[in-house]
């Protein structure tokens, strides 16, 4: 066989390539997917670009489709939106979203996939991973009707986040972050936005999306008495610093951690990672998040595009892989 299909590998910590896969016919129970779209989920992909995944955690970040390991070589994503080509007759010329890396056409299995409502245009469906993580982590946190909230971190989570919370009758949402470019992500999500110098304190509630010591701290410092944290972030092999002296013991607060690997407790009974991503999708046809698509680049430059954004040259909160379309 000759390929024709190409995946996306990290040769080494900072070196991406384009290889060429070879893609066989499904088999039963199986689907064959050529992907439209993908996106760079930036906090997690560029950890996993630079090698800065923990040995400790090699396990629990392996994506579902990943072949190879940690630190390189490896194939990694996880944000794929495409088309069935050849499978069971009712997912045929369906627009799916997939747990898969990126590559031009895969296989795996019918149940692996989740159909796209035809309300959720398919290049904003590669967000359904991250709202899926907002999801979770709103069913971690438990906003009240009438909290004070603020997320600390403008990035593709914490800009999701925000834009959810809002929908709480009542609730005060304002986004954290020290962009002050992300005051127009704010403004076309409908919450407030503030530099982490004038964020407004007194908060119930804090989901922390920074993933910097310094933004864990302020979100301890937002908090009014007896409030929570809601650490969104995934630090890698990073250090973290808090300072537990301060307002955390004498306003007896709370710091807890949410990730989307297991479904939250409040929901885990009765709806499972299928129902979080059905919910995930269903919420995508609100056209706020495509404030959240801030690039867009052909599948043949993601190595030097994933480069860029490792380096923080290239701005962004999800940035989406466009595919060819012809065989």
């Amino acid at each position: 066989m000759t390929p024709r299909d190409h995946a996306f590998w990290l040769r080494a910590p900072g070196d991406g390539e384009i290889r060429p896969v070879e893609v066989g016919p499904p088999g039963p129970g199986e689907v064959l997917v050529r992907t439209l779209f993908s996106g760079l989920s930036r906090g997690t992909e560029t950890l996993v670009f630079r090698g800065e995944v923990p040995p400790s955690q090699y396990a629990v970040m392996r994506a579902p489709y990943q072949e190879g390991d940690f630190p390189a070589p490896v194939k990694y994503g996880y944000l794929n939106v495409g088309r069935v080509e050849q499978g069971p007759a009712t997912l045929v010329g369906r627009t799916v979203f997939c747990l898969y890396p990126h590559q031009t056409r895969y296989v795996v299995p019918a149940d692996a996939v989740t159909v796209v409502p035809e309300t959720v245009p398919a290049r904003r469906a590669v967000l359904a991973g991250t709202v899926e993580t907002a999801v979770n982590a709103l069913w971690d946190a438990a906003p009240l009707l009438g909290d004070r909230i603020a997320v600390v971190g403008a990035g593709m989570v914490g800009a999701t986040v925000a834009a959810l919370a809002a929908g709480f009758p009542g609730v005060r949402v304002e986004l954290v972050d020290v962009d002050p470019d992300r005051a127009r992500v704010a403004a076309a999500l409908g919450v407030g936005f503030a530099h982490p110098d004038t964020a407004t304190g007194d908060c119930d509630l804090v989901l922390h999306a920074s993933a910097t010591a310094a933004g864990l701290a302020r979100s301890l410092e937002l908090l009014a008495v007896e409030g929570t944290v809601v650490d969104l972030s995934w630090y890698g092999d990073r250090p973290i610093t808090v300072p537990l002296g301060e307002h955390f013991h004498s306003r007896r607060l709370t710091v807890r951690s949410s990730q989307v690997g297991l479904v939250s407790p409040a929901r885990r009974d009765r709806r499972g990672y299928a129902g979080r991503l059905a919910v995930a999708l269903d919420l995508l046809a609100d056209d706020r998040f495509d404030a959240l698509l801030t690039g867009e680049s052909d599948f043949a430059d993601l190595p030097r595009v994933l480069s860029r954004l490792a380096a923080g040259e290239l701005p962004a909160s999800c940035h989406v892989i466009r595919y060819p379309t012809g065989g």
